[in-house]
């Protein structure tokens, strides 16, 4: 992969400018002709980062395409209930393995895209699977034979048959698919178009990161208010019909238009291959004693395997010295051309830098799943929360249960923009950081709003659960308490995601190394799959160890005759130890240095 030195817009430029790096010298290898070679075919060579020029395709596709994906997903649990007369229990637990399974797959999907597909053909190949599946699933509601006929009785109702749930089956998985393979790769595709080398660059990159959430959250908000009103009281299939024609006439066309804009980065091969041979290399000269790194920089095997004359490396760090054992020369591992005449027993430094960079983010991501929870509980305790308070607004207009999630996708909404164009530049001043809080910091402020939320969510249940039981018996089990009352606890788990959930995805863009980005950003995803366990799991153990010896099961089916309160306080609870889990891994954590470009040029 070749990398050139070039300057990127900053956030208000709408034109981007280039320049030819100026080559300087290096340690070669000793083959004088390979380095003349290589020299040839990089001079002259300029590349353009179009930057914000490239983002009205690349943003446009990807709120089309997210309006088309969730317009079908989103309500897909009421779809499953009303028109293939599931049992409730079967269909939440195949959508829940079907979004797990979604999110374990975004791997696969950016594995992929950095290693033989790259970035673009990715997206392009998974928004043509994500149009089959949807082509499918909205099929299936146009074509009466592909569902259970109507039911003659409410107590009536006739099962799906086996062809029947197949066939959405496939549908879902073609969507999946699609989803995998888009959502891991277009924020780093995005990022691939601006320099992160330069000021303007990173600051514009900060940008974009909070321009794309911006713009994802008001598709779901578009979806929860429009989309699902069109689906539960027009039709289905129209409303399954709209977000596919979306997607067939608008995102794929709008991301096609760009191409010849685009910077693609190209995929160099398995990653997994080169940390297999990293580990191994540093194993077998597990014995041999590294000096500090003044001393040894002159026994390190530090050059291009790939053939490069300009390669993307990054700062020697004073980490890991057992890895780097990897890229100590010794014996005769080098051959007459400078390169490693055994790959698994003499690695570049750079290989090792690439897997050190990796494993060090693994210990916070790992604090990614627990401090998710609150937000799968969103879809489902809040819910039940809501439908047991007076959801009226004025005299005639009742809020849909399932509508509170509104409250904390219009908190993103708002707070992104403001934090980029107001906050951001305020806090640059005061604490002179690029992009006013460091990223970490900005994780820990998310993981303390989840902790305030479960905690004011538990203390607002308190409350609820008295007037239930005080007066619920005149009204249905309904608490006289507005769903109002909601909107705190709601409003926190909207911060938490602006500065939580937001700051892992640009952690993990950012420390990544250049060519695994998309593995990167797949890193969330799989902190959701996680958390979808996690929950799991907890409920289980809640439901299965709680009612005995005559007290009252905290998650009754009945939700005033169980104690709610309390699972928001373990929540909490396990919220504080993963907070304390986290500052101990922040504190220790180096972050990765900038990366330099360098050109290979041959001795006078």
């Amino acid at each position: 992969m070749v990398w050139e030195r070039i300057r990127s817009p900053n956030f208000f430029s709408s034109f981007c400018c280039c320049f030819r790096s100026k080559p300087r010298a290096h340690s070669s290898p000793s083959s004088s002709e390979a380095l003349l070679l290589l020299q040839r075919e990089v001079d002259d060579v300029v590349v353009t980062r179009p930057g914000w020029k490239a983002m009205p395709y690349i943003l446009g596709n990807e709120a089309i395409e997210k309006m088309a994906t969730f317009g079908l997903t989103t309500n897909l649990m009421v779809y499953l209930v009303r028109e293939y007369h599931m049992d409730q229990v079967f269909a939440a637990n195949l959508l829940a393995l079907w979004t797990c399974a979604y999110c374990l797959f975004t791997v696969l999907g950016a594995s992929l895209a950095d290693t033989y597909l790259g970035k673009f053909r990715t997206i392009l190949f998974a928004s043509f699977a994500s149009l089959l599946g949807m082509v499918t699933i909205t099929v299936t509601a146009f074509v009466p034979l592909l569902r259970p006929p109507p039911c003659d009785l409410p107590q009536h109702c006739i099962s799906n048959t086996k062809t029947q749930l197949w066939i959405l089956i496939m549908g879902l998985s073609w969507l999946g698919i699609g989803g995998a393979g888009i959502r891991p790769c277009s924020l780093p595709f995005g990022i691939d178009q601006f320099d992160s080398s330069t000021v303007e660059g990173r600051l514009a990159i900060h940008s974009f990161l909070n321009w794309y959430y911006t713009s994802a959250t008001l598709v779901v908000l578009i979806n929860l208010v429009f989309v699902v009103y069109i689906q539960d009281s027009v039709s289905w299939a129209l409303g399954f019909g709209i977000p596919t024609l979306l997607m067939m006439l608008c995102a794929i066309p709008l991301f096609l238009v760009g191409s010849n804009i685009y910077v693609r980065v190209k995929p160099e091969g398995s990653m997994f291959l080169s940390f297999a041979q990293v580990l191994v290399a540093a194993y077998k000269k597990r014995h041999l004693k590294l000096l500090n790194d003044e001393r040894v920089q002159g026994v390190l095997f530090d050059a291009s395997l790939d053939g490069n004359a300009v390669v993307s490396k990054l700062p020697l760090s004073t980490q890991s010295s057992f890895l780097k054992k990897a890229a100590l020369v010794v014996d005769n591992e080098l051959k007459e051309d400078g390169f490693s005449a055994n790959v698994w027993r003499l690695c570049t430094m750079q290989q090792v830098e690439d897997v050190i960079c990796v494993l060090k983010t693994l210990p916070i991501w790992a604090s990614g799943g627990i401090f998710l929870i609150p937000f799968v509980e969103e879809g489902t305790f809040m819910v039940s929360q809501a439908l047991k308070m007076d959801r009226h607004i004025g005299t005639k207009f009742q809020m849909p249960a399932g509508s509170i999630k509104i409250i904390s996708l219009s908190i993103v909404i708002i707070w992104l923009p403001l934090y980029d164009c107001v906050i951001q530049p305020a806090l640059k001043k005061i604490t002179k950081y690029e992009d006013g809080i460091p990223t970490l910091k900005r994780i820990g402020m998310g993981y303390v709003f989840s902790i305030l939320c479960m905690l004011v969510a538990g203390l607002v249940e308190q409350q609820r659960r008295a007037l239930a039981t005080l007066h619920g018996e005149s009204l249905n089990g309904v608490a006289p308490m507005s769903v109002f009352w909601l909107f705190p606890q709601l409003m926190l788990l909207g911060l938490s995601e602006v500065f939580g959930a937001l700051g892992h995805i640009e952690f993990y863009n950012r420390e990544f190394p250049e060519k695994m980005k998309s593995i990167g950003n797949s890193l969330i995803y799989l902190c959701m799959a996680g958390a979808t366990y996690l929950s799991s799991l907890v409920v289980t153990f809640v439901h299965s160890v709680t009612g005995k010896y005559g007290q009252s099961n905290w998650l009754d089916n009945d939700i005033n005759a169980g104690r709610l309160d309390f699972f928001y306080f373990l929540i909490a609870g396990l919220g504080v130890l993963n907070f304390v889990y986290f500052v101990f891994c922040a504190c220790g954590y180096t972050h990765k240095a900038s990366v330099k470009a360098v050109e290979i040029v041959p001795d006078v």
